[in-house]
This record gives structure tokens, C-alpha cells and sequence, in this order.
């Protein structure tokens, strides 16, 4: 064998010893995929996804989909194969890991995160929805999360509705941070709060955390409604990107007859109380993730017309999505009209 084959032979090992541990090297990035797709007019054996009491419901034919997505989480190794992959394919997408998560953001922190923000939407959409019916709704601070381990921690419950700290009379969240750090560690603070139908005074004790004073919990905007509504979401499923698909399985389930006339929509976009409809991430995935799930017409948010190019909806109509009310509308002239001129990107881009 010649120096020259040997040397050929050896460059050859050295690439592929190279190629090899390429393919087990974390890399700086995140890959979203279409994700499941949920009816929240759908019952699981019997007992309804949207729950009412104290008010007259309607179960009536039709879907109303919320759409999700697969990300990557903070602590996955995605490596170059798995880069690839999504890179090449035409629902999925890569985009550097500090444009999606902080650098100190770990799996758990982003999941607590996440089950807050759907735990605040579900409220928004509810208050969304009741707002569009003519329901005057009195907002609340309540608590949205309790931190394990910290000395909240079995002593206020998640949807305590916060009256007073220390002797400050509560408004708005920033008055309970104002009032905890206006005690020293160690110092137990009085939480006047409302739990259920009872008003109770609880006492804890703040740590110091990193320099502040904490007791371990998110407190909330929520609302004091006139009857219980609730959506029973699986808990794996967070983030606030439902907030529009959910008041509107609400308002149907609340008003008579089918908002869809038994057909199949889908959608994304967080919401306001007021019923304003905002941007989420993934939208061409979750398009998708629609398109495969049968939807026939996709509801989209107005902010994210511009992030759709190049998204392949199949015979899935996609109609622009501003205000709850006009969603509202938009479903009524689709089911009564398939073929209708809706609202569309096509109409914010010119």
C-alpha cells in the first residue's frame, strides 16, 4: 500500500470519527413540530371539556380545535441529526436556543411557566367570552402558582383570591411584590385571602432568596364571574396560545345552537378579556397540525399573517383573526357560506 492510500485511508477515518461525534454534539438550537390538536367541544366519556354551572349549557355538534406544538425543551441535546431533520422538513422549524429560552431556563422552570400562562388564559378566555355575551366581569388578583419548597408551600392553594397582605388591600399583583418585600426574612405576613366561599387569614413566613425576600408564589389577574365556568385541559398542555379557540368553545357552549354547524375549525391566539386577539409562536406548525388533524377552516391570528408564507394549508380555508367578535362573525358567515369572502392576511398585506 502506498504512502499515499495510507494517508488517503487515514483522512478518511479521521472524517468519519469527525461525522461520528458530530452526530452526538449538543447544538445552541430548538425544533418545533406540528403538535396534537385538542376539540374543546369534545366530552371524554361523558364529562364535557367545558364545564358550567349556574348558567345553561349547550352541547351541540362541531369542533373547535386548539392546536399545539412539539418544542424542543431547554435541556434536550438536540444534535445535528435532529437539526437536519427538521431543517428539511416543510412543517417543522429551527431557531437558535437564546431567541427561545433565557440562558439559565431549565426543563422545570419552563413547565411551571407554562402551566401558569394557560392557567391565566383559561380565565381570559372565560372573561373573553362572557365580555361578547354582555357580562359585566370584576377583576380579582388571585394566586396562579405556589412554588414547592418555598414557605408558601402548603399554606396558600393555586386560585386563592388575594384580599390584603400585611396591611395593604390588594388590586393588582404588583401591590402583593410591593408588600412582601415591605417585610424582613423571618417576619410572618398576614395573607387576608378569599378560598372558595371562605374568607381566611394565613400567615407566612418569607425567606430570603437570592437576595429578595420571597414566599413562593405568581399572583394573577383573575376574575370574579357571575357562575362557574371552567375547561379541563390536559395538564401537559400549556402557554397561553388557546386563549381565542377557548372562548369561543365557551360562548358556544353558553349560547344555543352550534357556532360551527357541526364543521371542524381550528385555530391559535392568545386573547384579552376585552376579547382583543394576540400573536403566538408556531404558527406554521400548528397550521399544519391543523391541515392534518381535517380541519376546514384555520383561524389566524392578525399579528402572525406575516410568519404563514410558505405554509401548505390543503384544502384548509384560513381566515384572519382580530377581535373575538369578529371570529364570532367570520364563523357565521363561513357555515353559512363555505365559499364567502372572509377576513383574510391577504387583506393586511395589501
Amino acid at each position: 500500500m502506498s504512502q499515499r492510500t495510507r494517508a488517503g485511508l487515514l483522512a478518511l477515518c479521521l472524517l468519519a470519527v469527525l461525522w461520528g461525534t458530530a452526530a452526538f454534539v449538543p447544538l445552541p438550537y430548538v425544533t418545533y413540530y406540528p403538535g396534537p390538536t385538542v376539540d374543546i367541544l369534545a366530552d371524554d366519556d361523558g364529562d364535557e371539556t367545558v364545564r358550567v354551572t349556574g348558567h345553561k349549557a349547550y352541547y351541540d355538534d362541531g369542533e373547535l380545535r386548539m392546536t399545539t406544538v412539539y418544542v424542543s425543551q431547554p435541556e434536550d441535546d438536540v444534535t445535528l441529526p435532529e437539526l437536519l431533520r427538521a431543517y428539511f422538513d416543510p412543517d417543522a422549524a429551527v431557531w437558535p436556543r437564546s431567541s427561545i429560552y433565557a440562558p439559565d431556563e431549565t426543563d422545570e422552570s419552563t413547565d411551571r411557566e407554562s402551566a401558569v400562562a394557560m392557567l391565566s388564559s383559561q380565565d381570559t378566555a372565560i372573561a373573553a367570552a362572557l365580555t361578547e355575551l354582555g357580562e359585566d366581569i370584576d377583576p380579582i388578583v388571585e394566586v396562579l402558582d405556589v412554588t414547592p419548597g418555598l414557605p408558601a408551600d402548603g399554606r396558600l392553594e393555586v386560585r386563592d383570591v388575594l384580599l390584603k397582605v400585611g396591611d395593604t388591600d390588594i388590586s393588582d399583583a404588583q401591590d402583593v411584590v410591593d408588600a412582601v418585600d415591605g417585610f424582613e426574612a423571618g417576619e410572618p405576613i398576614p395573607f387576608v385571602v378569599r378560598r372558595g366561599d371562605e374568607q381566611l387569614t394565613v400567615e407566612v413566613t418569607p425567606e430570603r432568596v437570592g437576595g429578595d425576600v420571597r414566599v413562593g408564589i405568581t399572583p394573577g389577574v383573575g376574575f370574579d364571574f357571575p357562575f362557574r365556568v371552567s375547561v379541563d385541559i390536559d395538564d401537559n398542555i400549556g402557554g397561553p396560545s388557546a386563549g381565542l379557540m377557548m372562548a369561543l368553545a365557551i360562548y358556544d357552549t353558553l349560547t344555543p345552537g352550534s357556532l360551527t354547524k357541526g364543521l371542524d375549525v381550528a385555530g391559535t391566539g392568545t386573547i384579552t378579556p376585552a376579547g382583543e386577539v394576540g400573536p403566538i409562536g408556531g404558527i406554521q406548525q400548528k397550521i399544519a397540525a391543523a391541515r392534518d388533524a381535517g380541519a376546514e377552516l384555520f383561524l389566524v391570528p392578525a399579528d402572525n399573517c406575516d410568519g404563514i408564507g410558505g405554509v401548505d394549508p390543503g384544502d384548509m380555508r384560513l381566515a384572519r383573526a382580530t377581535t373575538m367578535h369578529q371570529a364570532v362573525e367570520t364563523l357565521a358567515e363561513w357555515v353559512d357560506d363555505p365559499d364567502a369572502e372572509l377576513p383574510s392576511c391577504e387583506d393586511t398585506a395589501s
